[in-house]
């Protein structure tokens, strides 16, 4: 089983509400449980016996919340805090803008999970427009199930455009950069 399968197993795992999962091919063994296990242990553990089924309360399960980054001390509602305004070479979703990609080399997301373009918050980013990155240069870091994945380039070139804001949700093969090759 190749790194990318084993990845989207974990993610339709996470969809789904399977609280534990086993395969076996071979000399290759795989076994996935999820946190929804030991939630279900403890409440089995916690439940009667034999309790009426009109009386259970139906369980509702929240997706985890991510953070950003570590949490920050809480601000108050009252005093509105200026947000910083997302740095002009971040191409929104929303901007309806047609060009010609073809000349450009795509650097797309390995994985699910928080895009971030630097170590932490005091640090500079990784990479910015006009940057010259090489093959296996960290360009940025993909956040998945509290590990920080350190995303390196396949190609060379310079930095065109980023693609995606600092902290935001990335999908699977999503576009993080384009770059124009060397």
């Amino acid at each position: 089983m190749t790194f990318k399968e084993i990845q989207e197993l974990v993610k339709l795992i996470n969809k789904s509400n399977l609280t534990e999962f086993k395969i076996k091919d071979g000399e290759f063994e795989l076994a996935i449980r999820t946190n929804k296990y030991e939630k279900r242990k403890t409440q089995q553990q916690a439940a009667p016996s034999n309790p009426a089924p009109a009386q259970q309360a139906p369980i509702i399960q929240m997706p985890p919340v991510q953070t950003p980054y570590p949490a920050a001390p809480p601000s108050s509602s009252a005093a509105p805090q200026a947000k910083p305004q997302p740095e002009p070479e971040v191409e929104s979703p929303r901007e309806e803008k047609k060009e010609d990609r073809s000349k450009y080399v795509e650097v797309r997301s390995p994985i699910v999970g928080t895009f971030y373009r630097s170590s932490s918050p005091e640090k500079p980013p990784y990479v910015k427009v006009g940057d010259t990155i090489e093959v296996g240069q960290v360009v940025c870091i993909v956040e998945a199930m509290k590990l920080f994945n350190e995303i390196e380039s396949e190609i060379g070139g310079k930095i065109v455009k980023v693609m995606v804001e600092d902290a935001q949700p990335v999908e699977y093969d999503q576009v993080l950069f384009l770059v124009e090759p060397a």
